[in-house]
């Protein structure tokens, strides 16, 4: 999939939603009453996967229409992903993002959790908690490119071509996806 053709219909106030809650919340500090306007957003999942046999990077592309405002192509490079809406562990959502988006089945013990941090703090304050696995052919099941209506494709950027692919301004990525890619140069190469 490449960019699939986007046609910009109108923005609305959103008055109803199952993914985010805007809200203003008061408070005091140090005795002058204060309004911060926030999301009540769902905490969320990322995993960076490394791809061993082919010594890429695997990541997914995807349409985001909050990036859309801002640049008027709206396509992001981000780890795999994806929210805390369900009654099971954080590491078993990480597994079933990773198959939807990407189509490789990990096996669950495999996807080692990193950290966990916030992100949105200006307005959202969601935590992700963000793992890492290495995947190799014998786990591709199926294309990925996610369920229902996402339209997900499946990114490899070689590992020697990386770097400049994340000082890359014209491709837009997330903090999540520079930090993860910090973490792995900096603290997993650094291990042995």
């Amino acid at each position: 999939m490449k960019n699939s053709k986007i046609e910009f219909l109108r923005l609305e106030d959103c008055t109803d939603s199952a993914y985010v809650k805007p809200k203003s919340m008061f408070y005091m500090q140090n005795g002058v009453e204060k309004r911060w306007d926030v999301i009540d957003a769902h905490d969320s999942v990322a995993i960076l996967l490394f791809h061993k046999e082919l010594d890429s990077f695997v990541f997914v592309k995807q349409f985001r229409p909050s990036i859309y405002l801002k640049n008027k192509d709206g396509y992001t490079h981000e780890l795999c992903a994806g929210l805390v809406d369900k009654n099971k562990s954080l590491q078993k959502i990480a597994h079933e993002e990773i198959l939807e988006e990407t189509g490789y089945d990990v096996p669950l013990e495999k996807v080692e959790k990193i950290t966990s941090f916030y992100t949105a703090v200006g307005f959202a304050g969601g935590c992700q908690t963000l793992y890492f696995t290495t995947i190799d052919d014998s786990m591709k099941v199926s294309d990925g490119g996610g369920i229902d209506n996402e339209f997900i494709e499946v990114i490899y950027i070689k590992k020697d071509d990386v770097m400049e692919f994340m000082f890359d301004e014209k491709i837009a990525k997330t903090s999540g996806l520079m930090f993860a890619l910090m973490w792995y140069f900096k603290i997993y190469t650094c291990k042995d």
